[in-house]
């Protein structure tokens, strides 16, 4: 930890021990402001009404099943409420789908939870997905460090939209099995290109009052015709409609940090003093800043769960950042979530392992202890009529060798807090919960331009 942030952190101790009457001193981590976020916060409302109707649409999806939202709804809290998702093929939604039956069982699932996207729009977060595979880079052509490295096309907003551009590229996630469409073949080949090409051929076809080309002739300046749309458009408006919609910066920290001294009870503000200090919990070593995130990736130990990333003589380890860096001292790293509506978004963990935001908490508090412990029957995995695969989930879990290489790698020691102070800490987090964020009803749109049905 730098300097700075030691005497902010300790300054905030001393501030949370003067009690109910002490105002936030300025120079403490600021609550966010329009500045901070792309835009200013306010991208064009045209924009945002084109990137939600994107988000909802499966017209993106190489089978016209899938959407973006089928593993980030708004009536999961961004997330889907699993703990692994299943994107292409599965049916229904949130806890309830599952992946398929008969014949048309899905081959794959996410082997990684479904990230909640609580303000990504806000402008130091630089880095996308559970391993940092897609950042900012001024130094590559796009801007941005990506799987499609050279290859990704130039023009895209911000990192967030660079983001979006990959999901439909995934098999797995929303293009389908090789041989289902021409979609999911240019993804099972690696090209790229021409899975955005076609998507952007889709968009281009709904003509109309309302439709796609009108929408992005009207948002975009340099579209004047169908032809001119890209999917790097779509994948711009897609991030205005995240970045706008899911902005949570009002929760009851947010307002103790402006100087409004009573939007914290008493006991949430003893259980922030157990989350910055360095003889309690210290979870502000690495949950630091005005979104309780480094942006950087560390080891806590968490199980894994889940097929895998195809990592390990088995293929059912996720080495993590060391897929993306090559560096063996990166292996079982992940980024550090930001806390922002923490209570929100279970099942918690890259792999979502753990189903309660209190079991998450006391992995941090003795990670190896909790490893060895590991309860794989909190695990909200998607139903399957096959429990053999539910037996695969635990491959990684059952062989003692990895599940002690996974507890070395942990970068945390055991803390040793009270039950009072555990439950204070849990109040704290409850406090970086945005109240806006609870009923996200607002963000379904009614219709899309495709015909297609939102529902699942």
């Amino acid at each position: 930890m730098s300097k700075g942030k030691c005497c902010a952190v300790g300054y905030l101790i001393l501030l949370v021990s003067a009690g109910a009457g002490a105002t936030p001193a300025a120079w403490l981590p600021n609550a966010p402001r329009d500045r901070d976020y792309y835009d200013g916060g306010n991208p064009s409302p045209a924009k945002v009404h084109l990137g939600a109707q994107l988000f909802f649409d499966k017209i993106l999806s190489g089978n016209l099943n899938t959407s973006c939202a089928t593993c980030h709804h708004p009536l999961a809290d961004t997330g889907d409420g699993l703990s692994l998702s299943v994107g292409e093929g599965g049916r229904g939604l949130g806890v309830t789908r599952d992946t398929g039956a008969g014949p048309d069982i899905v081959p794959e699932r996410v082997p990684r939870n479904a990230p909640p996207l609580f303000n990504l729009g806000a402008r130091q977060f630089e880095k996308m997905f559970h391993d940092g595979r897609v950042e900012t880079d001024p130094g590559q052509p796009s801007g941005f460090r990506s799987p499609a490295g050279d290859d990704l096309p130039a023009g895209l907003d911000n990192v967030l939209a660079a983001q979006a551009m990959f999901p439909v590229t995934s098999g797995t996630e929303m293009a389908g099995q090789y041989g289902e469409n021409p979609v999911a073949a240019a993804a099972a080949f690696g090209n790229l290109h021409d899975v955005w090409r076609q998507l952007a051929e889709r968009l281009r076809n709904i003509d109309g009052p309302g439709g796609y080309v009108e929408q992005f002739v009207d948002v975009f300046d340099d579209i004047d015709e169908a032809s001119d749309i890209t999917f790097v458009h779509a994948a711009n408006a897609i991030a205005a409609f995240e970045a706008v919609s899911w902005r949570a910066d009002n929760s009851p920290f947010d307002r103790f940090l402006r100087g409004d001294r009573a939007a914290m009870s008493a006991s949430a503000r003893r259980g922030m003093r157990v989350f910055y200090s360095p003889g309690k919990a210290n979870c502000g070593r690495c949950h630091s800043g005005s979104f309780q995130t480094s942006h950087d990736f560390h080891s806590i130990a968490t199980p894994q769960i889940g097929p895998g990333k195809g990592d390990g003589v088995s293929g059912n380890e996720d080495f993590g950042r060391e897929r993306v860096t090559g560096n063996k001292t990166d292996r079982y790293r992940f980024r550090v979530p930001s806390l922002r509506n923490v209570t929100l978004t279970a099942p918690y963990g890259h792999s979502g392992a753990y189903d309660t935001l209190e079991s998450m908490v006391r992995h941090h508090l003795d990670t190896t202890r909790s490893l060895y412990n590991y309860n794989p029957e909190q695990a909200v995995l998607p139903l399957h009529p096959d429990r053999s695969v539910a037996r695969a989930d635990l491959l990684v879990m059952s062989d003692p060798q990895l599940v002690e290489r996974i507890a070395g790698s942990s970068e945390l020691g055991p803390a040793n807090i009270s039950t009072r102070e555990f439950n204070e800490l849990i109040e704290f987090l409850a406090a970086l919960t945005d109240p806006s964020s609870i009923d996200l009803r607002r963000n379904v749109p009614h219709s899309l331009p495709s015909g297609l049905p939102l529902a699942e």
